[in-house]
């Protein structure tokens, strides 16, 4: 089976940045682009009579958003592979299906649906840490060619896979990698500074771990420039700040944090919500 990019759009601004977002993804990794556009139960199962014809309608207007989407893709890539799919059924369960044996899932942040004002829409926060193929969620508006991509990491097996995915979209984008280890000083009462030897030491390991954590990616890929960045501050923080000028922020989905059975940890959470690109999920 020819390897597949899956896109979710919904005829929104978010969803046709995302088709736009995976039409070029799918050209750096080689891959056919498959666009899906679910229609929801609810659309057909209103207790009222309905109009003649109104099925039809409904119909008409969900591959109008398919046809839509096919045109973003064949303006930016007018020979990549394309299928496009409509679906009955939950949005959620229907994307993750999709998921499975896909390189990647993309999605918008959000949709047409619920609280427009939401930094982050519903089915990007239920698809996200709950699929294993890798999950770019895309917002409305973003610059493509900054020429750099953002990972964060702690040393758990969790971000193990998001440097492996940053590096290797590194290397597809012929971009720049800031690896960014953050970590924050324990809370300390009266008389901290008798402590100060302490967090050096804390520092020290902080960079003695990060520099263990990236040198087999470095020797796996000579060709990637990379920023080392070790800094004591909240990671999510962090992170978001370096998005500003990345092309694609890369977290795991979760790390060594106090909910280690989280499905989507609190530092990936943050950054799903508040950085300035897109953002990958990667699970290990």
């Amino acid at each position: 089976m020819t390897a597949q990019v899956v896109v979710g759009t919904d005829g929104s601004a978010h969803g046709e940045g995302a088709v736009a977002w995976a039409a070029d993804d799918a050209v750096r990794r080689g891959c056919a682009l498959r666009i899906v556009y679910v229609c929801e139960p609810w659309t057909y199962d209103i207790p009222l009579q309905t109009p003649p014809g109104f099925r039809d309608s409904v119909t008409e207007h969900c591959q109008g958003v398919l046809e839509s989407a096919v045109a973003v893709v064949r303006g930016r890539a007018p020979h990549l592979e394309v299928e496009s799919v409509l679906r009955e059924g939950r949005v959620t369960e229907i994307l993750r299906r999709e998921a499975e044996g896909a390189e990647q899932i993309v999605v918008g942040s959000r949709g047409l649906g619920g609280f427009t004002g939401l930094l982050l829409g519903s089915v990007s926060l239920a698809l996200a840490g709950h699929v294993a193929a890798p999950i770019v969620i895309v917002r409305g508006a973003w610059e493509p060619a900054r020429g750099q991509v953002v990972v964060g990491f702690d040393g758990s097996a969790h971000s193990t896979a998001a440097l492996g995915y940053a590096f290797a979209e590194a290397v597809r984008r012929g971009a720049r990698l800031q690896a960014i280890h953050a970590w924050q000083v324990p809370v300390m009462g009266p008389g901290a500074i008798a402590y100060a030897p302490l967090v050096e030491d804390i520092f020290a390991g902080a960079r003695s771990i990060a520099a263990g954590a990236l040198t087999p990616w470095w020797e796996r890929y000579p060709q990637v420039e990379v920023e080392q960045t070790v800094v004591c501050r909240h990671p999510a923080a962090a992170i978001c700040e370096a998005s500003a000028a990345a092309d694609v922020v890369v977290v795991g989905t979760r790390g060594m944090g106090r909910f280690g059975s989280a499905l989507l940890g609190s530092i990936s959470h943050g950054v799903l919500h508040h950085a300035h690109c897109p953002v990958a999920v990667v699970g290990s």
